[in-house]
């Protein structure tokens, strides 16, 4: 038999995380102080069972099959208790059972060494506590399972990361894999390569890459292409690679992610086997907060996550991560963090050249995952209420959807289409003509037809859209009068208030307000008499209600997210049926062309997701050339 680990317990708090203990020990009755050779001093009652450090045994169980959980520890100093403990399956409840218990003696100089099975049938979630009236030092310890080593699956993982001029994150990253996999006597240490596909070009190819980082040099092609650049160096490696890890670059990493990542594939068993793994995205502004794993479309062409908000230093919402299921239909997950075996790359093809946006959606529409997610399997990524960005969230995502139900079939077009009106229709009564218009080029730009992704430069592009995102400014400095802005304070400081209070504050929209934006109403079609001059307050969570007291008001003071920035709108009769009339062009130029579009995306399919169509878009045919020359 092999003992095979599962899960190293984490005694050292990452610095970004430092206000948020809770993710990694629970001490209302004691104390843990993290020492420098990495062994923790504990002191009173000290739980770890916690989203970090905790063990979802059910889902240990599902994916790998395996029944029986051990826990190994070295303890040293005072005698303690190790109490044993789990949440029971499917009660759903925030409360964990004493499931057994280890006493030690007091051990001064060598530490004592401990396995002990940690009860876990019928335990959707197990851990432990040290208890203990003097001070006890914890230098080792981890999860495992005992197996048979003919039962252990061949794993290679490939690691990819794209970067676009994310230096910090990155090097800092590198950093972070290389000091972690170097120090680890386990499997992964042999196993393990991480290549990072620098698009900017900023990075010291020469200086960073060693023989567990290669640094490749690539055009900037977004996302999507460095993606692929990364897929398309994990398929060639000699190495004879498995899997492939995708992560964003603007994250903080936790190595352990990776460690329990290459542990569950090892182990993985039936449907699982060739399942994809998903880590959380925990965001940085909050890091006890996890936004999302897993997502699915639906078939209006709205994303949805399957799990709302979750505060993961909360007993509650830990069992509640664990309990909700994300197998569900048109399921995928995002590229911040995603394993996935280059068995089902070489079957379903590489990303559409999209540049960014939709790329991972795309692929988790086409290569159709069983998805597999666990608490402590996970990374830090920025939140994305201040990163609205119209380039990004008009044009890139309406272009890049309507390929990916072209090709896919994720969604209905006619659903999504009628969607692309409607918000046309609201950027104007929000006198947004910008935004609308970019709305539309994404529209026209879909409806170019294939040929279109093939010969656009997706950097130059971006550019020329982003010169037209509209331009925030703080507050202070868009001249408003001392009452108006003492108003806007005032409604960021309620905003501020609310999320603290609630992590999973929103504004849904009521019912009688999806009534009323559908309504063909709009102020550009009231005459002068009707309309107000003055500036009225727009918030960007304008739905939360409908305020029908700003409908008739000629110019907008349009607040971001933050309700710290804004900019001034004013209305324009011209603007709003120019854009009207385009709207009225494009989808009369989609009744009569679609069918056809949609079949010329879905002929090109294949050959724009071939390696050899991406060495060619990528340059990398010409650069053997030059190499060989």
């Amino acid at each position: 038999m092999l003992n095979h680990k599962l899960a190293n317990v984490l005694l050292t708090i990452e610095p970004h995380v430092k206000e948020y203990p809770g993710l990694y020990f629970q001490t209302e009755s004691g104390k843990l102080q993290p020492q420098e050779d990495g062994s923790a001093l504990l002191s009173g009652a000290v739980d770890f069972t916690t989203y970090l450090n905790g063990l979802p045994a059910e889902k240990w169980r599902r994916y790998t099959g395996i029944e029986e959980v051990w826990l190994h520890l070295e303890l040293s100093g005072s005698e303690c208790d190790v109490l044993l403990e789990g949440a029971p399956r499917r009660k759903r409840e925030a409360k964990l059972v004493q499931t057994g218990a280890v006493h030690t003696a007091a051990a001064q100089s060598d530490p004592q060494v401990i396995d002990v099975q940690v009860p876990s049938n019928n335990m959707d979630f197990v851990g432990f506590a040290v208890r203990t009236d003097g001070t006890v030092r914890l230098s080792d310890c981890y999860y495992y399972a005992r197996i048979n080593e003919a039962d252990v699956n061949h794993v290679r993982l490939a690691l990819s990361t794209t970067t676009y001029k994310k230096e910090s994150f990155v090097i800092s990253n590198i950093k972070k894999v290389r000091k972690s996999i170097r120090s680890d006597s386990g499997p992964i240490h042999g196993a393990f390569h991480m290549f990072v596909i620098d698009n900017g070009r900023t990075l010291d190819a020469d200086a960073l890459s060693d023989d567990l980082v290669s640094v490749i040099p690539n055009r900037n092609v977004g996302g999507a292409g460095g993606f692929a650049r990364g897929m398309i160096a994990a398929l060639d490696d000699p190495s004879d690679f498995t899997h492939i890890l995708l992560m964003d670059d603007d994250v903080i990493i936790l190595p352990e992610s990776i460690k329990r990542t290459f542990n569950l594939l090892r182990l993985a068993r039936g449907a699982y086997r060739d399942a994809f793994i998903n880590g959380a995205m925990l965001t940085l502004e909050r890091p006890n907060l996890q936004f999302e794993d897993v997502s699915y479309v639906q078939r209006s062409g709205v994303y949805r996550r399957v799990k709302g908000n979750l505060v993961v230093d909360r007993l509650a919402d830990v069992l509640a991560n664990e309990c909700i299921s994300v197998e569900v239909p048109h399921a995928y997950g995002a590229w911040w963090y995603s394993c996935i075996p280059l068995k089902r790359i070489r079957e379903v093809g590489l990303p559409l050249p999209v540049f960014v946006r939709c790329d991972d959606v795309e692929f988790g529409m086409r290569a159709k995952p069983t998805y597999m997610t666990m608490s402590g399997i996970c990374v830090w990524h920025q939140g994305f209420n201040d990163k609205f960005r119209a380039n990004v969230d008009f044009y890139q995502y309406i272009r890049n959807f309507l390929v990916m139900i072209a090709v896919d079939g994720a969604a209905s077009e006619n659903m999504f289409v009628s969607r692309i009106a409607r918000d046309v229709r609201l950027r104007l009564r929000d006198l947004d003509y910008e935004g609308a218009d970019l709305l539309l080029d994404a529209f026209e730009d879909y409806l170019k037809g294939p040929g279109f992704l093939e010969r656009a430069d997706g950097a130059e592009l971006m550019k020329a859209k982003s010169a037209r995102n509209e331009k925030m400014l703080p507050v202070g400095e868009l001249g408003l009068d001392e009452v108006t802005l003492a108003r806007i304070h005032a409604m960021a400081d309620a905003e501020d208030a609310a999320i603290a209070a609630d992590p999973d504050h929103g504004h849904p929209a009521t019912p009688f307000f999806v009534l009323w934006e559908s309504l063909p109403y709009d102020k550009h079609e009231l005459p002068d008499s009707m309309l107000i001059d003055s500036p009225a307050i727009l918030s960007f969570f304008a739905h939360e209600k409908p305020d029908l007291d700003i409908a008739r008001h000629t110019t907008y003071i349009a607040l971001d997210p933050s309700f710290r920035k804004g900019a001034i709108r004013h209305m324009d009769r011209r603007l709003y049926n120019e854009v009207k009339g385009r709207l009225d062009l494009l989808t009369g130029r989609w009744r009569k062309d679609g069918a056809s579009i949609r079949r010329a995306y879905k002929q090109e399919l294949p050959r724009m997701t071939s390696t050899e169509f991406w060495r060619s878009y990528l340059g990398m045919n010409q650069a053997s050339k030059d190499d060989k020359g």
